[in-house]
């Protein structure tokens, strides 16, 4: 089952390409000589894009990234080897003068069109912050109202 998750070309990634592309900027796939291997990386502007699932990479407060109720064992473990071996190559490339930029699953998903992602994007590259991440907002379900009587 496992064999056919795919690594690359994701529909997140081609979605995050396509936008991209459309605005104007372009850029290398999947590049091995930098730490972590960016799914997208932009040499001129030096910016490293993440495109991460939301259940593979464990993502904090997404209810996409449920554990799962068979071995979670096996799986607590293999999810958090995840998030330490992206968090280790965010600081890596950071500390090399990259500036990072990590696209959750959430988002391009609750996104509602393609021209909404082209302007996040185009706006966190052109801001010159260091790292990033765009991420649908949590909801806050445990919040409740209190009535006064």
């Amino acid at each position: 089952m496992m064999s056919g998750i795919r690594g690359s070309n994701t529909k997140p990634e081609v979605i995050v390409r396509k936008a991209l592309f459309a605005a104007g900027y372009r850029y290398r796939l999947h590049r091995k000589d930098l730490p972590g291997r960016p799914d997208v990386v932009m040499y001129g502007r030096k910016v490293a894009v993440f495109v991460h699932g939301c259940f593979w990479h464990h993502h904090v407060d997404c209810r996409f990234a449920k554990m799962p109720s068979t071995r979670p064992e096996f799986w607590r473990g293999k999810l958090t080897s995840n998030v330490a071996r992206d968090a280790k190559a965010i600081s890596e490339l950071v500390s090399l003068g990259w500036r990072v930029l990590v696209v959750w699953e959430c988002f391009l998903k609750t996104t509602k069109s393609p021209s909404d992602v082209q302007s996040v994007l185009t706006d966190w590259i052109e801001s010159g912050k260091p790292t990033g991440e765009l991420r649908e907002e949590p909801t806050d379900t445990a919040r409740t109202t209190k009535r006064s009587n």
